[in-house]
C-alpha cells in the first residue's frame, strides 16, 4: 500500500505549532511525546523498540521506507511507537528480504503516521523548545480542536511504563553452544538482540516479568543479573530500584543498559533529570574515560544520571563512578560499582551496544559482562 495522498493529515504540538501532510500508515488519531531519532538507517528496529512506547517519532532521514519490511529484524513483538512522522515516504520498496511496505505494516498494526512533513523545520523546533506532547490526526484537521485534545494529555515526566511492555511469564533463552553462566535479565522493555548477543557468549538467558522479585531470580540459578533498556520516567520506576537493591545486597554481578543505567544511577544514590530533548540516533559520540576511546553509539533515551563526573561516590556496596560520557554535551554515559579490592561488582551504561542496526563499536561490553560473571568465581550450576 502506497502513502494514502488523498487522505490529509494534521500534526499539532502542545505549544500550537502544527504541520499538515498527508496520511501514512493507519488513518486516524493519535498522541504521544514528540521526539526526533537522527538515525540514517534501522528504522524497523526503531519502531520495534519497546523503548518509544507512547512516543511520536520523528526521523530526521528524509526518505523512508526503501527497503520495506521484513520478518526477522524485529527488536520485540510489535511496533511500540504513538505514532511516525517522515517526509518522502518511499513509493515502491527495494530490498531482497522485504516481505511488505513499510506502511503496510503500519497500517496493519494500527500505527497512525503523517508524510510530506518539513521534518527538518519539526526536528528544529523540537530541538529548541524540547520534546513535548503532540497529536496526529486524519480525523480532525481544525489545529485548535486538536491542541485542546493535545493538552489533554499527560506528560513523558512522571510516566511508569514498563509495565506496558513486559514480559508476563518468564522466557528462557538457551546459550548458544557450552553454557557457561546463567543470568536472569529484567525486562524493563527489552530488545530481542540483548539475550541473543549474551546467549552466543555462552549465557542462558532468563527474561524476567518486571514484578519479578530477588526470590524469583535466584530460582533461575543466576550467576548475574541484567536490567534492560526500557519506556519512561526513571523516577517513576520504585519497584525496579528497589528490586536492583536487593540484588546489590545479595551480591550479585550487574549489568545494566539504558533504562537500567538510570535504575543503577538511583539505586546508588544518585538523582535523574529529563533531557531537553533527548538523545535518539545511531551516531552519537562517547568517550571511555578509562581507555581515552571514543565509541560510535546507538541511543534512544530522555532521561539521564545526575551524577558527578570527577569524583568517586561511596555507597554501601563501594565506590560508584561515572565512566562514559556523551561527547557532545557530557551527559552521564556510564557508571561503575567497584570493591575496596578494585573488583568490579556491577556497570551500566545509557547507549546501546546491542544495537541491532548498528553501529557495533560497543558489542564488546557482553564480553566485558562474561568476565565480571568468570571474576566472582560463579560456575554453571549443575541440575541433580
Amino acid at each position: 500500500m502506497e502513502p494514502r495522498v488523498d487522505v490529509p493529515a494534521l500534526l499539532v504540538l502542545e505549544d500550537g505549532r502544527s504541520f499538515r501532510g498527508v496520511s501514512f500508515g493507519a488513518p486516524g488519531e493519535t498522541f504521544g511525546e514528540a521526539v526526533f531519532s537522527t538515525g540514517m538507517t534501522g528504522y524497523q528496529e526503531t519502531l520495534t523498540d519497546p523503548s518509544y512506547r507512547r512516543q511520536v517519532v520523528v526521523a530526521t532521514a528524509p526518505h523512508i521506507g526503501n527497503t520495506g519490511w521484513n520478518d526477522e529484524d524485529d527488536e520485540s513483538r510489535r511496533i511500540w511507537v504513538a505514532g511516525y512522522v517522515v517526509r518522502d515516504a518511499a513509493r515502491v520498496r527495494s530490498n531482497w528480504r522485504s516481505n511488505r511496505s513499510l506502511a503496510d505494516e503500519l497500517a496493519a498494526q494500527g500505527v497512525v503516521g503523517i508524510a510530506e512533513v518539513d521534518t527538518r523545520a519539526l526536528t528544529r523546533h523540537l530541538r529548541e523548545r524540547g520534546a513535548m506532547r503532540v497529536g496526529i490526526s486524519t480525523t480532525e484537521l481544525d489545529a485548535d480542536k486538536l491542541l485542546a485534545r493535545v493538552l489533554e494529555q499527560p506528560p513523558m515526566a512522571g510516566a511508569n511504563l514498563v509495565g506496558d511492555v513486559t514480559v508476563d511469564a518468564p522466557v528462557v533463552v538457551p546459550a548458544v553452544g557450552e553454557k557457561r553462566f546463567t543470568v536472569a535479565a529484567i525486562d524493563l522493555g527489552i530488545k530481542e538482540m540483548t539475550p541473543e548477543l549474551m546467549a552466543r557468549r555462552g549465557i542462558e538467558v532468563h527474561v524476567l516479568p518486571a514484578s519479578s522479585t530477588l526470590a524469583d531470580i535466584r530460582a533461575t540459578g543466576a550467576d548475574g543479573v541484567f536490567f534492560s533498556n526500557g519506556p519512561g520516567d526513571p523516577a517513576a520506576a520504585d519497584e525496579a530500584v528497589g528490586l536492583l537493591t536487593d540484588v546489590l545486597d545479595a551480591g550479585l554481578p550487574y549489568f545494566g543498559i539504558c533504562f537500567g543505567n538510570q535504575i543503577f544511577g538511583r539505586a546508588l544514590g544518585f538523582g535523574t533529570y529529563k533531557l531537553t530533548y533527548g538523545h535518539r540516533g545511531l551516531n552519537v559520540p562517547v568517550l571511555d574515560r578509562a581507555t581515552g576511546a571514543v565509541e560510535i553509539t546507538a541511543q534512544n533515551h530522555g532521561f539521564a544520571v545526575d551524577a558527578p563526573l570527577d569524583a568517586d561516590t561511596p555507597t554501601r556496596w563501594g565506590d560508584a563512578r561515572v565512566t562514559h560520557v556523551c561527547l557532545n554535551d557530557d551527559v552521564v554515559e556510564g557508571l561503575e560499582l567497584i570493591d575496596a579490592s578494585g573488583r568490579v561488582l556491577g556497570f551500566s551504561v545509557q547507549y546501546h551496544p546491542e544495537a541491532a542496526a548498528g553501529p557495533h563499536d560497543s558489542v564488546y561490553l557482553f564480553d566485558r559482562f562474561v568476565a565480571v560473571l568468570a571474576s566472582t568465581g560463579s560456575t554453571t550450576r549443575t541440575e541433580n
